[in-house]
């Protein structure tokens, strides 16, 4: 039986709403975690080797990471359509946004907010204005990541948004992704 370890208020909600969309069979175990307020603790009941949430445990097998985790699920449940799998079309576009919001979006967004820049940050993962560019260009021309399709990409890359409302980018190709993002997931898209 897979089994998500998630906590509310977290990054976990966007894996919530990906559960709940798929119609996954997954059974749920909220867990307490360290809040960055200083509340909260970390959960003995938790399996996740640092605490965290989400944590994905599928017998054996255990995912982390949110990205990691969505392809996992919608993989695993082809049928709600929410990723493209192996062979499809736009599977590559797909999986640059899952790993593009874990190696770039959600780290620029983090160094933004702790009010972090070092020359080192711009050459490797670029600046805030070049991957709000980056999000923007496909928003342009469909109204999803992946054109026409919406997917668990937008679902990921989208939810710093509904966080952070004052990183929005005055941009309205995002601002109506956010939007839609939001209506689609329900519960204002966390």
């Amino acid at each position: 039986m897979r089994t998500l370890y998630y906590s509310p208020n977290s990054r976990s909600d966007t894996v919530v709403a990906l559960v709940r969309m798929l119609s996954a069979d997954i059974a749920m175990r909220e867990v307490t975690i360290a809040r960055q307020d200083g509340s909260g603790s970390r959960d003995p009941a938790n399996p996740h080797p640092e605490g965290k949430v989400p944590y994905l445990t599928d017998g054996d097998d255990a995912v982390r990471e949110r990205g990691a985790i969505m392809l996992y699920l919608t993989d695993a449940y082809p049928d709600a359509g929410l990723g493209p799998l192996p062979g499809e079309a736009d599977r590559g576009a797909y999986l640059s946004w899952l790993f593009y919001y874990q190696g770039v979006i959600e780290p620029l967004l983090i160094l933004k907010w702790a009010d972090v820049s070092h020359p080192a940050i711009t050459a490797g993962l670029r600046d805030f204005d070049t991957m709000i560019e980056r999000l923007a260009e496909p928003l342009r021309r469909g109204p999803w990541l992946l054109g026409e399709r919406f997917s668990a990409a937008d679902m990921l890359c989208s939810s710093p948004f509904f966080w952070f409302a004052d990183m929005m980018p005055a941009d309205p190709a995002i601002r109506d992704w956010v939007a839609r993002c939001g209506e689609r997931m329900g519960a204002g898209g966390k």
